[in-house]
């Protein structure tokens, strides 16, 4: 079941965006829709991706919106003279920076492993104050890759490695693993589930760790 949320307070008559998430360079697509209301803050958008997408919040994170950069500078910002300026994400709110439909930009999970994502706004709907969930997963394919698993290459290289038990790896990454994988899983109505737990307006980077350990099934 989707959690319940007031819708006024969640909305505020703000618009609907409608975004199609794509995992960039896999060679079976990864990708979710989904709706998240133009009120809403990249900061909070990022905690929705990493719901959807299944990735754990371990790593740094950003948004490229053409020629702006955005991230939690708490965490990340210009190391040297000359770098690109980064913006703070939790002052960047939807309707204001991606004011037009079909707009493309870009969100990177991981600097290491360097996982890039393609983000299109699809749409940009009318507010709907019957939808009492406020972010919302319409569909989606294939599961997320774990994390540090080397990026889209290594990622490709387990899914070998997984498929050939004669692999002199077959066992060692199984181990590392440390629980089943499928490539092909992913659940709509499990993921809304967890979407529902999010705070809104603001999430904590605690409170996001919290959904996202029950969400693995792991203990705090």
């Amino acid at each position: 079941m989707i959690a319940a949320i007031d819708p006024a307070s969640a909305k505020t008559a703000a618009p609907v965006y409608q975004l199609k998430v794509v995992l960039v360079g896999t060679r079976r697509p990864i990708w979710r829709r989904v709706q998240v209301p133009g009120n809403a803050n990249l900061g909070w958008l990022h905690a929705v991706l990493q719901i959807v997408m299944g990735w754990t919040n371990s790593h740094l994170h950003q948004f490229n919106l053409g020629t702006a950069l955005y991230s939690d500078t708490r965490a990340n910002c210009a190391e040297f003279v000359g770098d690109p300026e980064i913006l703070e994400e939790r002052k960047a709110v939807l309707q204001d920076v991606l004011s037009d439909s079909q707009t493309v930009f870009g969100y990177e999970y991981d600097f290491g492993d360097s996982w890039e994502h393609e983000v299109v706004v699809e749409k940009i709907l009318p507010p709907d104050a019957t939808v009492s969930a406020v972010a919302l997963c319409l569909e989606g394919a294939r599961a997320c890759p774990p994390d540090d698993c080397g990026g889209v290459g290594g990622y490709e290289d387990l899914l070998k490695i997984l498929k050939n038990r004669k692999h002199p790896e077959h066992k060692s990454m199984k181990e590392w693993l440390g629980r089943p994988f499928d490539a092909e899983a992913f659940s709509v109505e499990a993921t809304n589930g967890w979407l529902g737990r999010l705070k809104w307006p603001k999430v904590t980077e605690a409170q996001l760790g919290k959904v996202l350990l029950a969400r693995d099934g792991c203990r705090e």
